[in-house]
């Protein structure tokens, strides 16, 4: 470990020699100030979020990402290149600790530069909240600077997958449904299926009943918040809908809660509180919405409505967003080393956006695996994917977008942005997947590949 700890060291005089560490803190602490002085809000509570939280996180992150990517790349491809290395590598100490030592040097590089601009913006989000009118400021405190855990209703999937499934066999025994049709018919099939679910007729009620579990224990007494979004399929006159909220079942003693008749728009969130008392003897809390407009209404399954409930506060939250934030840079430092490990310091940082390129194309390949073709719907055959080359690229797509998905499916920014909490096992399955499972692959190939290389040789070959 001391070995290892020495090259985390030459790693961090490097990039102080260079004054790659202060440069990077400048730039990261202009965008942090700089970015709210020329993006200015809206004096809402949400327009200040999306400048101060949205947007200044995302750039840093964007910033400490390119950086760190070619840090890594640069750090090691250099060393190799003008054979500084051999110096290292003469010595008492293996590869793979010099391999470690650059990333352990580049992630504790990374964690002091995301330390001192989380500690800025977190100055900055609550000094200059003080500017905004005091009911914004009361959104800002009830609805972004808190750490909210979310409960979804629970649906039936099992049931609904069985009838879907039945639906689309007994047409196609009756109709004969072709491949070029099958999946849009899939889709048609589930859209009515799920429309049981999420679909309010006129005059009518959709009732939702959402398992809190084990934090109800803790909920009894305490407001809980019910969040709304739906989609109608054309605009009242007067773009808005009316509409009753209801809370908790009537029982003896006990009224449930029922809101006023409401105004509400459409696509856009919608948060009411709801007092304490109203949840059941499981722990549940039962909502139901009643649709007074002469059109149907619909709730999407994953966020027509949810039910948030306090679980802390936002400084820890804060915090381990930027803790999985850390759990990214880490990955393309690793990657960057992984890449330096076989190539030169140009091709390498190449090779490295590329990936990291391919890895922001998730929507394009996850449209290529949902239609089973990688050129789209053929004309002349009357299918998706009767081309032997589909064969091949599918699943070898269809494999690298589980992979990606497993770095990607964390969204601390939007978290943050909404007030969401970040729980401590959603970060511990961030840093499994992120830092250990990949992270670990890519330091496997490359530790191999430098274990592998001519360093004698590097500079007259590459």
């Amino acid at each position: 470990m001391q070995r290892i700890l020495a090259i985390a060291r030459l790693t961090w005089k490097a990039a102080f020699r260079f004054r790659l560490f202060i440069v990077l803190a400048v730039l990261l602490l202009g965008a942090v100030v700089a970015l709210p002085l020329v993006l200015k809000d809206d004096g809402t509570a949400r327009g200040f979020t999306q400048i101060l939280l949205t947007y200044t996180l995302t750039t840093i992150a964007g910033l400490l990402g390119l950086s760190t990517l070619w840090l890594a790349c640069g750090t090691l491809a250099r060393d190799i290149e003008e054979a500084q290395i051999q110096m290292v590598a003469t010595k008492p100490i293996a590869r793979w600790q010099i391999w470690l030592g650059k990333w352990l040097g580049l992630v504790t590089l990374n964690a002091a530069l995301l330390a001192l601009t989380g500690a800025s913006l977190f100055l900055l989000l609550h000094w200059r909240a003080r500017s905004l009118p005091p009911e914004q400021q009361a959104i800002l405190r009830a609805e972004v600077l808190v750490a909210r855990g979310v409960v979804r209703p629970t649906y039936p999937e099992a049931a609904m997958q069985r009838a879907i499934g039945e639906e689309f066999k007994a047409r196609v025994r009756t109709n004969k449904v072709d491949q070029a049709d099958a999946k849009e018919t899939m889709k048609l099939i589930a859209a009515r299926v799920q429309a049981k679910y999420t679909e309010v007729r006129p005059d009518r009620v959709l009732v939702w009943t959402n398992e809190l579990g084990l934090a109800s224990h803790f909920l009894r007494d305490v407001p809980l918040t019910v969040r709304l979004k739906f989609n109608a399929a054309q605009d009242s006159p007067t773009k808005t809908f009316t509409g009753i909220l209801q809370a908790g079942v009537p029982t003896e003693g006990r009224p449930p809660w029922q809101s006023p008749p409401l105004s509400l728009a459409k696509d856009t969130f919608h948060e009411f509180q709801i007092p304490p008392g109203h949840l059941e003897a499981d722990g549940s809390l039962v909502v139901m919405f009643y649709n007074g407009n002469p059109i149907a209404l619909t709730f999407a399954l994953d966020e027509g409505l949810a039910v948030l409930y306090p679980e802390g506060g936002f400084l820890l939250n804060f915090i381990r967003g930027l803790a999985i934030i850390l759990c990214w840079m880490a990955l393309l430092a690793a990657l960057g080393l992984m890449t330096a490990s076989f190539l030169s310091f140009p091709v390498a940082a190449f090779v490295s956006l590329a990936l990291l390129t391919l890895a922001f194309s998730t929507g394009t390949m996850a449209t290529v695996v949902e239609e089973g073709s990688l050129f789209g719907y053929d004309p002349e055959h009357g299918n998706y994917g009767q081309n032997p080359v589909n064969h091949v690229a599918v699943p070898i797509i269809s494999g690298l977008l589980t992979i990606i998905n497993l770095a990607k499916d964390f969204s601390p920014v939007d978290a943050l942005s909404v007030g969401r909490a970040i729980t401590w096992p959603e970060l511990g399955r961030a840093f499994l997947q992120i830092v250990v499972l990949l992270g670990g692959l890519l330091a496997i190939f490359g530790i191999w590949g430098l274990e592998r290389r001519e360093l004698a040789t590097a500079q007259g070959t590459q």
